[in-house]
């Protein structure tokens, strides 16, 4: 039911992959699904797919600048186990962490618009919904944390994001990063250790070993 395969509530990401299906018709150019069990205690929501991350491979975050602080945090702090490789089929193994986007097509400049947000906005209520073991939610980026509070029915004014940030919503503990973009890492808005030190705190307060 919550499946974002074949998806087409969006007319301008569904022209936009078919344009790109066309230049590079080796790519996935379709909604990218989560990756990660349903039994997860941890949620990372990221904001959308990479034209040659996760639109190319079809997994979140791999492929692109982001996956490359990603994943070897994750593995670091045991929230993932094998050898990243920027591939479909890499066999790395999420531990009780599910990774979602808050828009699931690549958007035209990696920008999606306010009703692309909404409307991709109903897979991650869902979602919400079906976790039953979820606790910590890691927002990566504003716009990531304020889908995750509007889909929790939450006003934006009572959890500002900031870097390092820590809430309680709903009875879930939100952290907040920068998103850990090629961009932000090369302008120096986030560094490698900055992203590190967010995940430790999550690892801190699931005590994961």
């Amino acid at each position: 039911m919550f499946s974002v395969s074949g998806c087409v509530l969006c007319p301008r990401l569904v022209a936009f992959r078919k344009e790109n299906a066309r230049k590079h018709p080796d790519f996935l150019n379709a909604p990218v699904e989560d990756f990660g069990g349903m039994e997860a205690e941890l949620l990372i929501v990221g904001l959308a797919p990479g034209l040659r991350g996760a639109n190319r491979t079809g997994v979140p975050f791999t492929g692109d600048g982001a996956g490359r602080v990603l994943y070897p945090s994750l593995i670091k702090h045991g929230f993932a186990e094998g050898t990243y490789r920027e591939e479909r089929e890499n066999g790395l193994r999420l531990i009780g962490t599910r990774i979602t986007n808050a828009v699931h097509c690549l958007p035209p400049e990696n920008k999606p618009k306010g009703e692309e947000l909404r409307r991709c906005r109903y897979y991650l209520e869902g979602l919400l919904e079906r976790m039953k073991s979820l606790g910590v939610v890691l927002c990566l980026g504003r716009v990531s944390h304020e889908s995750f509070l509007r889909a929790m029915g939450e006003r934006l004014v009572d959890y500002p994001f900031s870097h390092g940030a820590c809430h309680d919503v709903g009875g879930l503990k939100m952290f907040d990063s920068y998103h850990c973009s090629r961009y932000n890492i090369s302008t120096g808005r986030l560094s490698v250790e900055m992203f590190d030190d967010v995940v430790g705190m999550v690892r801190s307060h699931l005590g994961v070993r």
